[in-house]
């Protein structure tokens, strides 16, 4: 357990538990992260809208998993938003920081900047993706767009594929604060049902196909689930963008009839993995021909990490699968002609 005293609330998800209701959650606020993350690029209002929302999702979620690597969110559309990801790394060792990235594709021309930033993605799919690392296979759950939110295809995605009722309240956007200029900030609750909880949908059971609390939950299991929510309906988005208010202090304005328990806070920074050997491993997949289509006049590949915006220049020859076995199909070593 941790003192409250030690615990500073930007760039953090903080774990807790309802013990009256059977629920358990997570609280974060993302501040330097967000600003990190959005800084790479330089995106459009809406579109950094939509990256900020599942940034903020992602390491709500992330939190939620014994992770040993990486958790992703992806959702494509064919509207003007095609693509949003982002990652959540999981910290390598006790007291380390959790790391974040996103990045977002989108066709200039065709956005409407003064219509909703979701309504733009168009009919597509979002997708939470865990990958536990080497000698494990990885995890993949879609379900489409739809729900008005990222937040709504996440409630969804738990609904459908963990038979889990989930509730995410989120809230982003610029903050002026003194002597940090505009800025933007995120803060948002999690609230889902215990694993133990009942799990099992009635039979025919989820209009349209999608499962509500109700056709998952009974009894007072249902009961608790309700009244939770209707606690949580009462938080402004001040209270969760912060950072006057803080989040043990907003735990216990919303849920204190519900006894809430806080367990270790988890730092979240904005971070990439991205390295020259990574790419030059991804680019040992194409041909010499392939290689070529890329090459530049001035016998470079160029290619720049869309997370990070870092910036590879590699020597063409050296590229490509061709260069990277002998004519005998062995591997080539260092001075191999």
């Amino acid at each position: 357990m941790t003192t409250l005293s030690q615990i500073a609330w930007d760039d953090t998800v903080l774990p807790f538990q309802l013990d009256r209701s059977d629920v358990r959650g997570r609280i974060a606020r993302l501040d330097g992260v967000l600003e990190q993350v959005l800084a790479q690029h330089d995106y459009p209002p809406v579109v950094e809208a939509l990256v900020a929302e599942a940034a903020l999702l992602t390491a709500l979620i992330g939190q939620t998993i014994k992770l040993r690597w990486k958790l992703s969110l992806q959702v494509r559309g064919n509207g003007a938003i095609r693509t949003i990801a982002t990652d959540y790394y999981g910290p390598g060792e006790d007291g380390a920081p959790a790391r974040v990235r996103g990045w977002a594709s989108f066709d200039a021309a065709a956005l409407d900047h003064d219509a909703s930033p979701f309504g733009q993605i168009g009919e597509g799919y979002f997708a939470i993706l865990i990958d536990q690392g080497e000698g494990t296979m990885p995890y993949q759950g879609i379900t489409p767009l739809d729900g008005g939110s990222l937040a709504a295809c996440a409630e969804t995605y738990f609904a459908q594929s963990e038979q889990l009722p989930t509730r995410f309240e989120l809230a982003y956007g610029r903050s002026i604060l003194p002597g940090q200029g505009e800025r933007w900030r995120a803060g948002g609750v999690m609230l889902q049902m215990m694993p133990q909880a009942p799990g099992v949908a009635r039979e025919g059971s989820g209009e349209g196909g999608l499962l509500r609390h109700s056709d998952i939950l009974a009894g007072e299991e249902d009961e608790n689930w309700v009244r939770a929510n209707v606690l949580l309906d009462t938080v402004e988005d001040m209270e969760l963008i912060g950072p006057s208010v803080e989040l043990t202090s907003l735990l216990v304005r919303l849920f204190h009839e519900e006894v809430p328990r806080v367990f270790d806070p988890q730092r979240v920074e904005f971070g990439c993995t991205c390295s020259e050997t990574k790419v030059r491993d991804s680019l040992a997949i194409y041909s010499a021909k392939d290689i070529a289509t890329m090459t530049t006049e001035a016998g470079t590949v160029i290619a720049d990490c869309q997370f990070c915006g870092a910036h590879y220049e590699f020597d063409a020859a050296s590229l490509g699968f061709e260069a990277t076995v002998n004519p005998d199909g062995s591997p080539r070593e260092a001075g191999d002609a």
